[in-house]
């Protein structure tokens, strides 16, 4: 979330009274606990883990393939093979069409 360029974070706040409540500010705004909304009492910040997401199995592949490369690099022994193309198009309309 970003307003007028500068990124807004979400931070939880906990009130004895009334519970939890979320404030929205500036990531570089200067820190200091607020009071809570509903009935002005003393709030304290409530730290909860980040929300992290696994990368997709595909990606996790690529990174662990490019982190192995790096100081090993892998040695083919020929040229891969150039991708088949089909003898002819699975649509008979396409047949029709111009080739490149």
């Amino acid at each position: 979330m970003c307003r007028g360029g500068s990124h807004m974070a979400r931070y939880d706040y906990a009130c004895g009274q009334c519970g939890v409540f979320e404030v929205v500010r500036p990531i570089d705004a200067p820190v200091h606990e607020p009071t809570c909304a509903t009935c002005g009492g003393a709030a304290t910040r409530v730290y909860a883990p980040p929300a992290i997401t696994s990368p997709h199995s595909a990606l996790r592949r690529a990174r662990d393939a490019a982190e192995a490369s790096a100081h090993e690099p892998t040695v083919l022994p020929r040229m891969p093979a150039p991708p088949r193309r089909h003898a002819h198009p699975p649509n008979p309309l396409h047949a029709r069409l111009p080739r490149p």
